[in-house]
């Protein structure tokens, strides 16, 4: 016999829900059917399998060690392959309770792992989490920590990770109700002096990884998504331009397609920009990849989990090079002084 004692990060989830995470090889007919015939139990009595679980319940499952291994995977082990074993979280730590982590994602790295080898920023929350010993390796099975936002593996920024089932679900219902208010900074091609909010359908290929851009609702043909962009200049030149950039809708390449399709590619973006202009600063600064950095986050009133950060922003610090070309060509101040502008 197999007792589980439902914790924080497992409560609020259905029963079958939770069994399907733990039994994760058996099939879903030989769930239900163990339930039915009472080899596992609900505190002691028979359950459905949708009942909605609490701290402290008591799972017991009346199965042969055998049956429990063939159709466990045991120790997640998937979860922890290539990251970082020590305590220390090797980017920057923005903000942290025992709900969330806020992070400053570098680019280059990617949100979640594509690839079986790939280490991600997912791999780095858990095993930070495993090295500061608030979660164990035999915990992974019911809940894995994960990212809540995802950025593009070469857009930096701001990531918000839940430690716990109650914040990853909190994160979850303010992204989907649009109430958590996003915004990143952009260097683009072209003289911009006036703020805007522009629209449009976004359509994707999967297959090349590329969107394309619908202005008109009258041209749109097809599948795809209605899209929203508001951007405010910040600092600009003859050549380029500092945006701040709401992101009302967060579509795949969203910024970076939209923009592109007004005239205003962004600076290093090598798939909707303009080589001839992207070599130039590639030369002087470095730049090898899209200027997108996931800026700020404010979150809107808040109450239960994640109530600490209820109505608070966060900023997250722009990488050295994109401050450098900003320094150097629209604001001769420094960037400092250009974000000042909004506040």
């Amino acid at each position: 016999m197999k007792e589980i004692i439902v914790g924080k990060n497992e409560a609020g989830q259905r029963l079958d829900k939770l069994l399907k995470k733990y039994l994760n090889e058996a099939p879903a007919g030989f769930l239900y059917k163990m339930l039915r015939k009472k080899n596992i139990v609900l505190n002691g009595k028979k359950a459905m399998g949708n009942e909605k679980l609490s701290q402290g319940d008591s799972i017991r499952l009346y199965l042969a060690d055998e049956t429990l291994g063939r159709f466990s995977s045991g120790s997640d082990k998937r979860c922890t392959e290539g990251a970082f074993p020590a305590a220390k979280m090797p980017i920057e730590i923005i903000y942290e309770d025992d709900d969330l982590l806020l992070l400053n994602k570098p680019s280059g790295m990617l949100s979640q792992k594509a690839e079986k080898d790939d280490t991600s920023v997912v791999e780095l929350v858990v095993s930070y989490l495993l090295g500061k010993q608030e979660i164990e390796e035999k915990d992974l099975l019911l809940f894995r920590p994960s990212v809540c936002n995802r950025l593009d593996r070469n857009t930096s920024g701001m990531i918000i990770a839940g430690k716990s089932l109650p914040g990853s679900q909190a994160m979850a219902q303010l992204l989907k109700e649009r109430t958590l208010k996003k915004y990143y900074l952009c260097a683009v091609k072209g003289r911009i002096t006036k703020g805007q909010r522009i629209q449009g359908f976004l359509k994707k290929d999967g297959r090349k990884n590329l969107v394309q851009i619908i202005p008109h609702q009258t041209d749109f043909q097809g599948d795809g998504a209605p899209i929203e962009t508001e951007y405010l200049p910040l600092a600009w030149n003859e050549k380029l331009t500092l945006l701040k950039v709401h992101l009302i809708t967060g579509k795949s390449h969203q910024i970076r397609a939209h923009l592109a399709s007004i005239g205003n590619p962004l600076v290093g973006d090598y798939k909707y920009g303009d080589r001839g202009f992207n070599d130039g600063y590639r030369t002087r600064f470095g730049i090898d990849s899209q200027l997108l950095h996931a800026y700020q986050i404010t979150f809107p009133a808040i109450e239960g989990a994640c109530a600490a950060v209820s109505g608070k922003t966060f900023t997250a610090k722009l990488p050295e090079k994109f401050q450098r070309m900003i320094r150097e060509t629209v604001w001769e101040h420094g960037i400092q002084e250009a974000l000042e502008v909004q506040h």
